[in-house]
């Protein structure tokens, strides 16, 4: 058995008994940072091996893995923080066990699209995530292609590319398009400041930026 067990986005206490479970009853725990999931296993007094599982080795070892799962070794993949292959390493892992017709179970929980939606005051029947822009190549494609999307838009970014990445927003979405931006969710220090993009490029330009960042973006109202 494969399990996809989401972690805690932030406070300790979110994660849940079942995960809990899993953990505790495992063989062997994948972790995309060993040093972070280890701060969470020592909190919940679980000691169980250890292996790294991240974008730089996950194709290297994905075989060697489903061969344990085949020999009968129960796994469980976790991320830094949320639920495993949302922006994550775990597709590859996933779909060569399915592949191999190992069962594979996810646990709900975590993830911090979620929070960040319904938290927005943005429509949340109908939308689309889309992770992480690229950095350089297909970017300007894919904005201008987001330009005409009519559901809400929902897009993860780091601190420091914050106030560049909304005055992109401003130039391709408009300075009136309205927006979220959530930082540090479950954290002592919670942000969620919503308003358009014009003000929120104002606001952020006035603060040292921290935590991880999820941007809800409304979608376009022209007919």
């Amino acid at each position: 058995m494969l399990y996809l067990v989401p972690t805690p986005i932030g406070n300790l206490k979110d994660i849940t008994l079942r995960a809990i479970e899993v953990l505790q009853t495992v063989d062997l725990i994948l972790a995309e940072d060993t040093r972070t999931t280890s701060k969470l296993l020592n909190h919940l007094s679980i000691v169980k091996p250890l292996s790294p599982f991240h974008q730089h080795n996950e194709h290297a070892i994905v075989t060697h893995l489903v061969n344990q799962l085949q020999e009968g070794k129960q796994i469980a993949l976790v991320s830094d923080a949320g639920t495993p292959g949302i922006s994550d390493p775990g597709f590859l892992l996933v779909r060569a066990a399915v592949q191999a017709g190992v069962k594979v179970e996810c646990l709900p929980g975590a993830t911090a699209f979620v929070p960040a939606l319904v938290n927005s005051a943005l429509p949340a029947h109908r939308f689309c995530f889309e992770g992480f822009l690229p950095l350089k190549k297909g970017r300007q494609t894919l904005l201008k292609k987001l330009v005409t999307e009519e559901r809400t838009i929902i897009l993860y970014e780091s601190p420091h590319r914050l106030v560049k990445t909304l005055k992109e927003f401003v130039t391709y979405f408009g300075a009136e398009r309205k927006a979220s931006v959530s930082r540090e969710l479950t954290k002592m220090f919670e942000e969620n400041k919503r308003g358009t993009l014009e003000e929120l490029v104002a606001h952020f330009e006035a603060k040292e930026v921290k935590g991880e960042i999820v941007i809800v973006l409304e979608g376009s109202t022209e007919k």
